[in-house]
C-alpha cells in the first residue's frame, strides 16, 4: 500500500485569510507588533524559516506602513503543511508528497477558472496619483540585500500574445519607487516566453502581480506546469471547483477575486533598472546586481487590512520555499518518470539542503540492467526536475532516500567512482547558481552539467552483493515500538 492509497484530499480553504484561520485554530499562528521593515522582519525569518517545525507569524502595525497592513511569514511547516495540501496532519514528508502525487497527480483534473464581476479584493481601487506600493510592509529580507523585495510570495499572470493561453509564474520583484517594482523572469520559463513574444512586437507586455494569494497557486506558480496550461485551472481541478477572477481594469488580465492584493501594469521593451543583489535559493548572491525589466504600475487592488505573503528564500540549508518544493517537485518527478514508463519507481526525493532542485534521490526495484541509467536519467531531465539539477542518485529500494545520510552511506559504499557516474552536459541551469564561470555568465549562458550516480547493487552480479547490517523497515519499528522509551525520556516498562 503506498501512502496516497485510501487516504482522501480536501483543501478547506480558498483564500490565504481563511488559511490563515485554520492555521490559528492549529494553534501556530505567533503575532508580532510594531516591527520595522527594514530589520525586524528579516532577522525573524533568520530565526525561524530553517526550523521544521517553526511557527507562522502575522507582522502588524509594521512601523511606517498603515495601521492593518500586514505580512504573513512561514506558511509551509509544522502541522499547517499538511493542511494546505488539504492532507491528514499525521503524514510525515514523504507521506504527504506520494499523497499529494496519488491524489491531484496521477489522474490531474484541470478545471477552468471562472470570470465573476467583482470580490473583495476590490475593496480598494488605487490609480493614478494614488499608486504607492510603498505603503505595504516590504521588508529588507537579507542584510546585503540590494533594496526592499515586495515579491517573494507572490506570482504573476501573463497571456501569450499569439497563442492566447495564461500563465502563472513565481517571480521576485524589488520595490523600485511608488509605482515600479522589478520583475526577475528566468529565461524558459513560460513567463518569459510571453514577454519576449510581445518584446519582438515592439509591445508592453500586460502583467498582474498577486502578492499575498491561495499559497496552493503560489506554490504552483514556482513549480512546472505543462506549456499551455494555467496553474490557477490546475489548482481549481484540485479544490473539485473553478477559481473565481475578475478582470484588472487596466490589462483585462485575470486574477483571483480573493486575492489580497494585486499590481496591474506593464513590461515596458525599453525600460530597464538597476535590480538587486538577492540573497537567492542557492545561498548566495550570485545573480548580482544587474538591468532588470521593470513594472510599471498602473493600478493597484486590495482587501481591506490586506496580507502580503512573504516566502523569501534563505539559502544554505533548508527553508520554507525548500519544504514546499521537496513536498510537490519529489511527486512531481516521481509521477514524470511513471508516465515515462520507468517501472518501480520507489521513492524520489529532492533535498531541501539544495533547495529541492540540486539534489534528487531515486530509489527503484531494480528489473533489468540499465534500470538504474534509464531512471537516473529521466530523473534528471524530466519537465518537473530539469531546471537546475545538479545530482541524481539512484539507489535500490531498501534505501530511505528522504533520509540525507542514508542516501549518503548507498552511495559511498554502493558506486565506483569512474564506473558509476554519467554525465549530462549542456543541461538548463538557473542564474542563481554561484558556480557559472563569469566568462558564461556574461553571454548569458545559463547551462552546466548534471551528473547521474548509479548508487544501485550493480545488476549482473547483484546476487554476490554483500548484504548489508542496516535493519530492515520492519525492525526499525519493532524496535522503537520496544525501546523508543529509551529516548522519549520516559521511564520505560519498568517505571
Amino acid at each position: 500500500m503506498t501512502p496516497g492509497d485510501n487516504i482522501k484530499a480536501n483543501i478547506a480553504y480558498d483564500d490565504l485569510r481563511e488559511w490563515l484561520a485554520h492555521a490559528e485554530r492549529l494553534g501556530e499562528v505567533r503575532h508580532v507588533l510594531g516591527a520595522n521593515w527594514q530589520e525586524d522582519i528579516g532577522l525573524a525569518a533568520e530565526a525561524i524559516l530553517r526550523a521544521e517545525n517553526g511557527p507562522c507569524v502575522l507582522f502588524d502595525e509594521v512601523q511606517g506602513c498603515p495601521k492593518g497592513f500586514r505580512l504573513l511569514l512561514n506558511v509551509f511547516a509544522g502541522v499547517r503543511r499538511n493542511m494546505t495540501m488539504g492532507l491528514p496532519d499525521h503524514l510525515s514528508k514523504w507521506e504527504l508528497s506520494d499523497s499529494y502525487r496519488e491524489a491531484y497527480l496521477k489522474d490531474p483534473k484541470i478545471i477552468p477558472h471562472e470570470i465573476v464581476e467583482t470580490g473583495p479584493v476590490f475593496e480598494n481601487i488605487l490609480t493614478g496619483d494614488d499608486v504607492d506600493v510603498l505603503k505595504f510592509p516590504s521588508p529588507v529580507w537579507h542584510e546585503k540585500d540590494g533594496g526592499r523585495y515586495i515579491g517573494t510570495g507572490t506570482y504573476s499572470i501573463t497571456r501569450d500574445p499569439e497563442e492566447n493561453w495564461l500563465n502563472a509564474g513565481a517571480y521576485r520583484a524589488m520595490v523600485h519607487d511608488k509605482k515600479a517594482v522589478g520583475i526577475v523572469m528566468a529565461a524558459g520559463h513560460h513567463g518569459y516566453l510571453h514577454r519576449e513574444k510581445y518584446f519582438k512586437r515592439g509591445e508592453s507586455c500586460p502583467v498582474v502581480m498577486v502578492l499575498g494569494g491561495d499559497p496552493l497557486a503560489f506554490f504552483y506558480g514556482g513549480t512546472e506546469a505543462p506549456y499551455g496550461v494555467f496553474e490557477l485551472d490546475i489548482v481549481g481541478g484540485m479544490r473539485g471547483k473553478p477559481v473565481r477572477m475578475v478582470k484588472g481594469k487596466i490589462t483585462g488580465l485575470p486574477f483571483p477575486a480573493n486575492a489580497e492584493i494585486v499590481l496591474e501594469g506593464f513590461v515596458h521593451p525599453d525600460e530597464r533598472r538597476m535590480e538587486g543583489p538577492f540573497g537567492e535559493w542557492t545561498g548566495h548572491y550570485a545573480g548580482g546586481a544587474n538591468m532588470t525589466p521593470v513594472l510599471d504600475v498602473r493600478a493597484i487592488y486590495h482587501r481591506d487590512d490586506p496580507i502580503l505573503l512573504g516566502v523569501p528564500p534563505m539559502g544554505a540549508g533548508p527553508d520554507e520555499m525548500a519544504r514546499y518544493r521537496a513536498v510537490m517537485r519529489s511527486a512531481m518527478i516521481k509521477q514524470n518518470m511513471t508516465n515515462a514508463g520507468v517501472p518501480d519507481v520507489q521513492q524520489v526525493w529532492c533535498h531541501e539542503v539544495g533547495g529541492s532542485r540540486m539534489l534528487h534521490g531515486v530509489s527503484i526495484r531494480q528489473r533489468y540492467a540499465g534500470h538504474s541509467i534509464q531512471a537516473g536519467h529521466i530523473a534528471a531531465q524530466c519537465g518537473a526536475s530539469a531546471y537546475a539539477s545538479k545530482y541524481v542518485v539512484v539507489v535500490d529500494e531498501d534505501v530511505d532516500v528522504t533520509n540525507l545520510e542514508h542516501l549518503v552511506w548507498a552511495m559511498l559504499t554502493r558506486s565506483d567512482p569512474k564506473e558509476s557516474i554519467q554525465f549530462i552536459e549542456g543541461s538548463w541551469d538557473s542564474p542563481a547558481d554561484p558556480r557559472i564561470p563569469p566568462e558564461k555568465r556574461a553571454i548569458k549562458d545559463y547551462s552546466h552539467s548534471v551528473a547521474v550516480i548509479d548508487a544501485c547493487k550493480p545488476w549482473r552480479w547483484r546476487d554476490q552483493f554483500p548484504p548489508s547490517n542496516a535493519p530492515s523497515h520492519e525492525t526499525i519499528r519493532k524496535a522503537k515500538e520496544k525501546f523508543g522509551w529509551l529516548l522519549d525520556g520516559s521511564r520505560g516498562p519498568a517505571a
